[in-house]
């Protein structure tokens, strides 16, 4: 599994691991940034992540390290239960890199990806909660459109969902190719034909994200998150935060400046405008084209 971490050098230039210390990866995937923490000067780390199957890969990645590293099956957003049972109260630095996993998007079965035919899942921790194609099932016409528009900012929502409605009354939707196919139709023809400047993607690339986020909640709960994240770093520490779309890239914005606003002060943002990657980086990995960093410091209330 070819796996290349996002922004590396930007993330340890923020980060600033070779202080040593305890920093936290909070979705730590197939274990590359946290590598490089570790090998920067990291003392410890401790790396989070929904994934079962990441995990595994990580914990190949990261056994050189030894008893520096303990990984967690947890969401992210778990930050204070999984500091509390590892009866942690500070750290000095911690990583969030909000994007989908190579290994979910190219490992067969996992439903992420329309470049094949497979189960429509989505699912990041396949251990519970509704797959993709269960939320295609039992959705009503309006809350497919919704969350198309609202998760993937896709003008052709309302069409696509009466789409998805027609389609399923005939057969369930149940594989990544039904419905990129249903999708397809449903936006016009002139929107959606090869080699027009306006539609570089394909055009169920948005629908699929708009799933995917409402698969797996990527929203909820990341402004507290980023909060209780700010609330365990030691004075100095530092956060990173990396996202992949606007939606994400907006809440970890205002969120970092509401606690920059605050009386009380918490955190002082290092990134006025987020971070991109660099043109030779998106040369070497195209998945790293929609990336954006923020990174924000703790400071002490006076």
């Amino acid at each position: 599994m070819t796996h290349v971490p996002v922004m590396t050098a930007e993330v340890l230039q923020f980060l600033r691991p070779e202080r040593g210390g305890l920093f936290v990866d909070c979705t730590v995937g197939l274990g590359g940034h946290a590598r490089a923490i570790l090998e920067a000067g990291a003392t410890r780390l401790i790396g989070l992540d929904r994934d079962p199957d990441a995990l595994a890969i990580a914990r190949e990645t990261l056994a050189p390290f030894g008893d520096r590293v303990r990984l967690v099956h947890a969401d992210y957003r778990a930050i204070d239960e999984v500091l509390d049972r590892e009866r942690v109260d500070r750290i000095d630095g911690a990583l969030a890199d909000l994007g989908v996993s190579s290994l979910q998007f190219d490992a067969p079965g996992r439903g992420f990806s329309f470049q094949r035919d497979e189960p429509l899942d989505m699912r990041m921790d396949r251990s519970g909660g509704e797959s993709a194609a269960d939320l295609v099932a039992r959705s009503t016409e309006r809350e497919l459109a919704d969350a198309i528009f609202q998760y993937g900012e896709e003008r052709f929502s309302r069409r696509i969902a009466r789409a998805i409605v027609e389609a399923r009354t005939g057969a369930p939707v149940q594989t990544t190719g039904q419905l990129a196919s249903i999708v397809r139709r449903a936006i016009p023809l002139r929107h959606s034909r090869p080699g027009r400047r306006s539609m570089r993607i394909d055009p169920a690339t948005r629908t699929f994200q708009a799933l995917r986020i409402w698969v797996n909640q990527e929203l909820e709960g990341l402004d507290r998150f980023l909060e209780a994240v700010v609330r365990r770093l030691r004075g100095g520490a530092r956060l990173v935060v990396i996202t992949f779309h606007s939606l994400e890239d907006r809440i970890v914005k205002h969120t970092l400046r509401a606690l920059e606003r605050r009386e009380d002060a918490a955190v002082k943002v290092l990134t006025k405008k987020p971070v991109v990657p660099t043109d030779e980086e998106v040369q070497r990995n195209p998945r790293a084209r929609s990336a954006k960093l923020r990174a924000a410091e703790r400071i002490e209330p006076v």
